[in-house]
């Protein structure tokens, strides 16, 4: 049985080859664009976009004369690992957080379906990070302790994080610390209760930050395909459910289904998040298209 290393790393290399049949050049537009708006307003005196935000820690690949000589020293600790960058506003904004659902119905896949939905948000979320790290971002992922990771180095690190994630039945992204005016992308199946999912969202927007919300679906539960009788077990603690005759319940699965995507587009709405929905027998190409078109135009 292949390591978890070697399966992260073959992880990363597939997410690679699916990054690369996208150009990354709307990271690029966006980034000009931006430029040329600051341009035209005149910039006579400091701004947002030159305001002190933070000293972060020394990363590989960021540039020598980016240290902050004073506040390196001032940690007491060997180079690089005492090395601090000073980072400003402007470039907090350009750290894309990203955050993978690692609860127990991520791992379920129906016959209908070639991978598990887990497996499907891992892919998505390294080949968006590839997009992003060719286009100079800084990623990081949304988790106790987690630091941003750029250049082509990064990718590998973030194929291990993932490789190493633990279980974790909550359903939404923890609360913790991320930079101001960020971006951030959230890949799940979002069948928590609206209410704990709205508490998440609303988190970050107050942060603030802009973001994404990617629910990833396996067709079955599109479709509910099924007939007869049914035993349906839970994966979350729910037990299971003994249904005489699926068949007679389909319309009423769709009702609440549409409810609560129609609820995760509301929630999005009022936070200022995208929110689009993937189904893991379509295309993980068209999903990510969608997504990094949407991201960086924002």
């Amino acid at each position: 049985m292949p390591s978890a290393s070697t399966q992260a790393a073959a992880a990363a290399r597939r997410a690679e080859a699916l990054g690369a049949r996208l150009p990354p050049l709307l990271v690029a537009a966006e980034r000009v664009a931006a430029t040329v708006a600051q341009g035209v307003h005149g910039r006579r005196r400091v701004g947002q976009g030159d305001s002190f935000w933070q000293f972060r820690r020394f990363i590989a690949g960021d540039p020598i004369g980016r240290i902050d000589w004073r506040q390196s020293a001032k940690s007491g600790r060997p180079a690089p690992d005492g090395w601090f960058i000073r980072e400003t506003e402007w470039e907090a904004a350009q750290t894309v957080c990203l955050w993978r659902d690692t609860s127990a119905s991520m791992r379920w896949r129906s016959r209908g379906a070639a991978v598990e939905k887990r497996e499907r948000a891992g892919l998505l979320l390294l080949a968006l990070a590839s997009l992003l790290l060719r286009g100079g971002e800084r990623v990081t992922m949304i988790a106790p302790d987690a630091r941003p990771v750029s250049g082509r180095s990064g990718l590998d690190r973030l194929a291990d994080a993932l490789g190493t994630e633990a279980d974790d039945d909550a359903g939404v992204p923890p609360h913790v610390s991320l930079p101001r005016h960020a971006r951030v992308v959230l890949f799940g199946d979002f069948l928590s209760p609206l209410e704990e999912i709205q508490a998440a969202v609303g988190r970050l927007a107050a942060i603030p930050v802009s973001g994404y919300l990617l629910q990833i679906l396996d067709p079955a539960e599109a479709d509910l395909p099924y007939s007869g009788r049914i035993r349906f077990r839970g994966l979350e603690r729910e037990g299971d459910t003994l249904i005489p005759r699926v068949e007679g319940v389909r319309h009423e699965y769709g009702r609440r289904l549409t409810a609560q995507q129609e609820g995760l587009a509301a929630i999005c709405a009022a936070a200022a998040f995208g929110f689009a929905i993937h189904h893991t027998d379509h295309s993980p190409e068209t999903a990510l298209l969608g997504l990094y078109t949407a991201l960086t135009a924002r």
